[in-house]
């Protein structure tokens, strides 16, 4: 069997887009999946919890 360049590029360029739509698809459905809305709520109020000051010290003045 004989592969050369243009057979790998014409592959790579077929099944890679295939591969990359497939994985936005999954990424969107794993974010408006109803059951992660408690876990992304958490996530972004968290951001706010904590009182840090710019720079990454937190001497407590």
């Amino acid at each position: 069997m004989d592969i050369d360049h243009y057979s790998v590029v014409a592959f790579a360029k077929s099944w890679g887009l295939f591969y990359l739509i497939a994985l936005a698809v999954g990424v969107t459905v794993y974010a408006f999946w109803p059951g992660n809305r408690k876990r992304f709520d958490r996530a972004k109020k968290s951001i706010l919890d904590k009182d840090d000051r710019p720079g990454g010290e937190n001497d407590g003045n």
